[in-house]
């Protein structure tokens, strides 16, 4: 039997291109770390801690998470030289994101967990084949509601929010396997509709929410239409990754 591991955050790559994805995750060709990639990484750590200790009640001040932002940056693999983003710039923007999520997203919700680890999820393909959804809900928050449960996961990037609004748009089959992991994992049901919690870093920070609905029916399908999941499995069976 060979289990073919899929990453909650890898599957928005899988369907875009295929033949990327195995290049990646199949045969290792990873590239070099960018300067906007740990400008992101460095958000989502600060984010993280914020978040950790309104759950723990610890009291952590947003400059005390702009703070593990900044060391996080400072600790980054990256040449600073090369590519569109200073390390004087990336701490400016980081700084007034981290700042502004503190203050006017994050508390939006109760969160009970942030970066949840779960159980791995193995699925028989047929075949010999099967697919492993795996493990932590990378940069996720489990938004508590009063009829149940949603994920709510912060995505930075120079386009991810658009006047106002955290972009959505190739998110959604990401936010159903975090759904089916946490299903998975508590036993308990995802009743309320995905949330996109976006930091845009552009020149012009900006932070908003977007909504998704219907996240883990797109993995699983319907009665009329296949999921996405059924063509994941159907690809890995032949061996053809499409670009």
């Amino acid at each position: 039997m060979e289990i073919i591991k899929v990453r909650a955050s890898s599957v928005s790559t899988l369907f875009d291109c295929a033949f990327k994805w195995q290049g990646i995750h199949l045969l290792g060709m990873k590239g070099k770390n960018s300067s906007r990639a740990a400008l992101g990484t460095a958000i989502h750590a600060g984010t993280a801690v914020f978040d950790q200790g309104r759950i723990d009640g610890t009291g952590i001040t947003v400059d005390e998470a702009c703070d593990e932002f900044l060391v996080n940056l400072a600790q980054a693999e990256v040449d600073w030289r090369e590519g569109d983003l200073s390390f004087k710039q990336a701490c400016y923007i980081g700084t007034v994101l981290l700042m502004r999520y503190c203050n006017e997203i994050s508390p939006l919700y109760e969160f009970s967990s942030v970066e949840m680890t779960t159980d791995s999820l193995v699925l028989d393909c047929g075949e010999g084949i099967s697919i492993e959804l795996t493990g932590q809900l990378d940069r996720s928050r489990i938004i508590t509601g009063v009829s149940g449960y949603g994920i709510g996961d912060v995505k930075t990037g120079k386009s991810a929010v658009v006047q106002g609004i955290a972009k959505t748009k190739g998110h959604r089959a990401q936010m159903g396997v975090y759904e089916i992991l946490f299903e998975h994992s508590t036993g308990e049901e995802i009743t309320l509709p995905a949330h996109i919690l976006g930091l845009k870093t552009s020149d012009k920070p900006e932070v908003g929410v977007g909504e998704i609905k219907n996240c883990k029916e797109l993995l699983i399908g319907t009665e009329e239409n296949k999921g996405l999941l059924e063509f994941a499995a159907t690809m890995f069976k032949s061996g053809d990754f499409f670009p």
